[in-house]
């Protein structure tokens, strides 16, 4: 991470889990810059903690999900330099066995490296290399500043009005209505008056 200059990361671990990981981390990079940034790692319980101020997050998975755009890491990098987000997360799953379905359910968007059939994971720090290599290489686009995107603590709000709001089986339509609301990238102001509107309902 260090080597393409990514420096703002969050560990979604159990205090007594990362502290037994940064253990053995210290011991092998005490005395390198790599030593001083995983000293520095901050955690959260949860993953809606770590992504709460991002107007954009995306999983990374070999799945596929209805209602969930879903890009290579090079598609990424294009879609992410043409957005106007002030924050955005990269979510990565655990080495063993990935994203599961609570944490892909947060995401807005979906991401996946294309490889072989015969095997179609790589290991953790090797995802992380593409994708830095991806994003570190393709360009920003230069965009007329507009105003903010709305931030995962406002669409998670807004989700949870619509499933409320929606009575029987249209309930379960929550998913995919928040699907096209997240595909047209509003911004905070917008979001907020989607949320007024529905939470003024019934």
């Amino acid at each position: 991470m260090q080597a393409f200059g990514w420096t703002d990361w969050v560990a979604v671990s159990t205090a007594e889990h990362l502290d037994g990981m940064l253990d053995v981390l210290r011991r092998h990079r005490a005395r390198t810059a790599a030593g001083a940034l995983v000293s520095s790692l901050p955690r959260v319980d949860r993953l809606e903690q770590a992504i709460a101020d991002c107007s954009l997050v995306v999983g990374t998975t070999m799945r596929v999900l209805a209602a969930r755009p879903r890009w290579t890491p090079r598609e990424l990098a294009s879609h992410v330099a043409q957005r106007r987000d002030e924050r955005w997360a990269l979510v990565f799953g655990a080495e063993a066995n990935g994203l599961q379905n609570d944490d892909l359910a947060q995401c807005h968007a979906l991401s996946f490296i294309p490889t072989s059939e015969e095997q179609p994971s790589l290991n953790l720090a090797q995802a992380v290399v593409v994708y830095a290599h991806e994003l570190s290489s393709t360009p920003s686009v230069t965009l007329q500043r507009g105003p903010a995107l709305a931030e995962e603590a406002t669409l998670r709000r807004l989700k949870a009005a619509l499933a409320r709001r929606l009575r029987g089986g249209a309930r379960g339509q929550a998913e995919e209505l928040m699907a096209t609301l997240q595909r047209a990238s509003l911004t905070a102001e917008e979001a907020a008056t989607w949320l007024r509107a529905w939470e003024a309902l019934g």
